[in-house]
């Protein structure tokens, strides 16, 4: 096997985002209920005999990346854990917006570890590649679990949450959020009342949709004033609308077919949510 080919990142929604506290390292302890969304980036992986990793990003080749980039960083990752020498050359079409909150570079990531494990036939098991994922944020375990998730501690406590498909709209303001800017902004609450998830679990479909709320949202909108005329502009529609992540994309259960278009140039994104992440069965 020396390519995999169209090799799918989902993205997630937040259903929620509580943050109970926070540790002495000054990482954020939370509660959420991450859900996979049909929008994925594209990745396609070619084989190498060398240790060279090389990506190129909706078709303007690079040869290399700096070392803060997740999916080369990543693939690096896996070459130290396992003492691989081989690589790959890896294209990236984006088609999750960045700084959106919808978890599109932790994605990217989880699913570079999942194709890379395949290619190089490295063997290492889901939860071996969920420690490694943690090392490049707290989101990629998530992605490499396999399931929607009832999320604690930073987001890498995972417990398998059953979550029939959804349709939702998904709507990203022109202007993006860098999630350090949100959590270090010093009006955020960290004191939200701890949830169960045996609360959450037995509510109905339309009751999670509506569970809690996410306490980042209002800050975000201080920084991105557009995020709440999105809220605004979906609630005008009868929606019920939130902000997901650390924003600035903001999501709405909504069955509405594709004519759904904001006034302006906003990211619009018609999409349902997934039982499990399509690449499940590639990690053990």
């Amino acid at each position: 096997m020396k390519t995999l080919l169209d090799v799918p990142a989902p993205a997630k929604l937040n259903l929620f985002l509580h943050i109970v506290g926070r540790r002495p390292d000054g990482y954020h302890l939370m509660q959420s209920a991450f859900v996979l969304l049909d929008l994925c980036d594209l990745l396609d992986f070619e084989w190498r005999s060398t240790p060279m990793i090389s990506r190129e990003d909706s078709g303007d080749p690079t040869s290399s990346l700096p070392d803060n980039d997740l999916v080369v960083r990543s693939a690096r990752l896996l070459q130290q854990a396992t003492g691989c020498e081989q690589g790959a050359h890896v294209r990236l079409r984006k088609r999750i917006p960045m700084q959106a909150g919808l978890g599109g570079g932790s994605s990217d990531a989880a699913t570079c570890l999942l194709a890379l494990n395949r290619l190089w036939k490295t063997g290492l098991t889901r939860r071996e590649l969920m420690a490694l994922g943690l090392q490049l944020g707290a989101d990629v375990p998530f992605f490499l679990f396999g399931h929607n998730a009832w999320a604690e501690g930073i987001g890498d406590e995972l417990t398998r949450l059953d979550f029939n498909p959804q349709p939702f709209v998904v709507i990203k303001p022109n202007t993006g959020l860098a999630t350090a800017a949100i959590f270090t902004d010093p009006v955020l609450r960290r004191d939200t009342e701890p949830a169960t998830i045996q609360g959450f679990a037995e509510s109905s479909d339309v009751e999670k949709l509506r569970f809690g709320h996410n306490d980042l949202q209002a800050v975000a909108q201080a920084h991105c004033p557009e995020i709440a005329e999105c809220v605004a502009w979906l609630e005008a529609l009868g929606l019920s609308a939130r902000m997901t992540g650390s924003g600035s994309a903001v999501f709405a259960p909504s069955s509405v077919d594709g004519s759904l278009k904001p006034p302006n140039t906003w990211f619009v994104a018609h999409t349902n949510s997934l039982r499990e992440h399509p690449l499940k069965s590639w990690a053990a």
